[in-house]
């Protein structure tokens, strides 16, 4: 196996990048990116701290970010597993790198940024969904902001569903716990676990 261990090396093999991709990164939100943004339900969150990296996705039913202002977007902290590992790794570590998803879209739009937590009363509760509150609030400012190239979603066709894998041939939330502690009662997390997520969505 033949390892790259320089940039020299690596910037032989790839060459320039091209001026497109290089004067799309803006600082800031242009309107074409808020509508991105706006139009995005799901979005993975990307972060690091002294243990390691984290990317988890989050999502909301319409658009998953709230923005502030111009350089400033809020993710909201719903109900999860409570590993928090992201957060652990946002109060250490405030580097995070955000990659919007749009349904039907092969545009996705990546986020570079320094992000807080904040449990401000007044911002969670204009967060709230059905009633409830997350329990804190990702505060984001933005580094760089900038649409990445579509070929990854164009050759994985992920929103063409005739090329979908069949979901009700993959290892189900249970069975992969139990691969990992054989005495786990799979059967019975799994039976339980749609009306679970039902009452505890939000």
């Amino acid at each position: 196996m033949t390892i790259i261990a320089s940039i020299a090396e690596l910037e032989a093999i790839y060459g320039e990048s091209s001026e497109a991709s290089m004067i799309k990164v803006s600082d800031r939100l242009t309107a074409g990116y808020r509508q991105l943004v706006e139009a995005s339900p799901l979005v993975t969150l990307a972060t690091c701290g002294p243990e390691g990296l984290d990317c988890s996705p989050r999502g909301d039913p319409g658009q998953v970010v709230t923005i502030r202002d111009d350089r400033t977007l809020i993710l909201p902290d719903r109900r999860g597993n409570n590993r928090i590992d992201s957060l652990r790794n946002i109060v250490r570590d405030g580097r995070v790198a955000l990659l919007f998803l749009i349904p039907g879209s092969d545009s996705t739009l990546r986020v570079n940024g320094r992000a807080e937590i904040s449990v401000d009363a007044e911002l969670l509760a204009s967060l709230a969904m059905e009633g409830k509150l997350p329990r804190s609030a990702i505060v984001i400012s933005i580094v760089e902001i900038y649409f990445q190239c579509a070929r990854a979603l164009l050759r994985a066709k992920i929103w063409d569903s005739d090329v979908w894998p069949d979901a009700t041939a993959l290892p189900t939330p249970g069975r992969l716990v139990q691969e990992i502690k054989a005495d786990f009662d799979s059967e019975r997390y799994d039976r339980e676990w749609p009306e679970r997520a039902k009452t505890s969505m939000w």
